[in-house]
């Protein structure tokens, strides 16, 4: 009997949240050889075409789009369903708003027995046009995985039908987090200074949009080092915000204390220096970088937004401080970095709840299990739903022309 094929599409190959979790989960269900797996992108940009085809997927599709509001996406819709049909696709499963539009759209054109959609955040940027959009992209969906139960909820809240949501958390691979190189041979590497010893606090998000709240972080950094000065900070991270933030930190006073690393590829390495690793942002679905850090072994200090709640284990594997309240964070770090022995116990048991809830394998069997569930009970209802999207997409692109 054939396997059922399965076609991840995910919307670039850079190497940031979504598209790793995508990334990653298409190699453990290829690796779990229950299925047919085979990866397409809209954008073949990025160093995870390269890992990808590493871990056997040879070819990887592009669909590239200018713009959903012309005639492009028509001829890039065909071109799509054509190719579903051809290679017989039972599953396509995106994972953000544009593969969500997009391979909705299209996988409904080419009469995909299963479709699958993501959501990964309980708050966005989207224009209302774009809202509206992804909410009849949902409706030809059988499934919304959300990455959190603050996700889930929060698309309930918008309008979706609850048992069309189902919650994977996120899955990490332990090796990303273990280090290859000893503890001298990292501040090297890193070009970070190791005189001295001194105390390192972490923080690994992109620069790119003031969600991740790096000035909280700047001023909670900047009453921990007034009261334990020889404590060093260590940004990770790259993006348009990254001079803004370096002139706030010196405006501060924290030029001589605070590395600005750009992107990191040695992350394993950069959290098995650091004593505290943080998280300032305002708003996220579930973080990556909350569970790498507990995977890694490191006490976490994190807003409470999201699913961080669901990952961080308050007084136990880290604190949960509120949205830029930095002076409760910068007490939380202090406490940390002045109780090691506590630091070093809730990091254990961070790793133990990592390995525990949030590993590939957990990620994988809930996948498998979704999946296998809406094979058995597929049923094309969609169609009335479809024919509105699309006239949906036709308004907006006559509105956008």
């Amino acid at each position: 009997m054939a396997k059922p094929r399965v076609l991840q599409l995910i919307g670039n190959l850079h190497a940031a949240g979504s598209e790793r979790q995508a990334a990653q989960l298409a190699q453990s269900l290829h690796e779990s050889k229950q299925f047919d797996v085979s990866v397409a992108c809209m954008d073949p940009r990025g160093t995870l075409g390269e890992e990808l085809r590493q871990a056997g997927f040879s070819e990887i599709p592009s669909f590239r789009l200018n713009s959903f509001y012309d005639h492009t996406m028509v001829l890039s819709l065909r071109r799509f369903a054509l190719f579903l049909n051809e290679q017989k696709i039972d599953v396509i499963h995106t994972h953000d708003f544009y593969t969500n539009v997009f391979g909705m759209a299209g996988s409904w054109l080419a009469g995909v027995p299963v479709r699958i959609a993501s959501r990964r955040e309980t708050t966005g940027w989207r224009t209302p046009a774009q809202k509206f959009v992804e909410r009849r992209a949902y409706q030809l969906a059988h499934a919304i995985v959300a990455n959190a139960e603050a996700v889930s909820t929060h698309l309930a809240t918008e309008g979706v039908r609850k048992e069309k949501i189902v919650t994977i958390y996120n899955g990490l691979n332990l090796r990303r987090v273990t280090p290859q190189y000893d503890w001298h041979e990292a501040f090297k590497m890193l070009n970070v200074s190791s005189n001295g010893h001194h105390p390192l606090v972490t923080i690994v998000a992109n620069l790119l949009h003031p969600v991740k709240d790096y000035p909280t972080f700047l001023r909670a950094a900047q009453l921990v080092h007034r009261d334990l000065p020889e404590t060093r900070f260590i940004v990770a991270g790259e993006g348009p915000l990254k001079e803004q933030m370096t002139a706030l930190a010196q405006e501060l006073g924290l030029e001589s204390c605070v590395y600005f690393i750009g992107r990191c590829e040695l992350v394993a390495e950069l959290l098995s220096i650091s004593d505290v690793c943080v998280l300032s942002s305002i708003a996220e679905g579930f973080s990556n970088s909350i569970i790498e850090y507990m995977g890694a072994g490191r006490p976490v200090v994190a807003t409470d937004v999201g699913g961080a709640r669901e990952a961080v284990i308050e007084g136990e594997t880290g604190y949960m401080v509120q949205p830029r309240n930095y002076q409760t964070m910068a007490a939380r770090i202090l406490e940390l970095l002045r109780n090691p022995e506590r630091a070093r116990a809730m990091g254990k048991y961070g790793r133990q709840v990592v390995e525990s809830k949030f590993s590939c394998a957990a990620q994988l069997s809930r996948t498998v299990e979704l999946y296998g569930r809406l094979l058995e009970r597929v049923k094309m209802k969609s169609a009335s739903a479809g024919r509105y999207f699309l006239f949906t997409l036709c308004v907006i692109s006559v509105l956008g022309s």
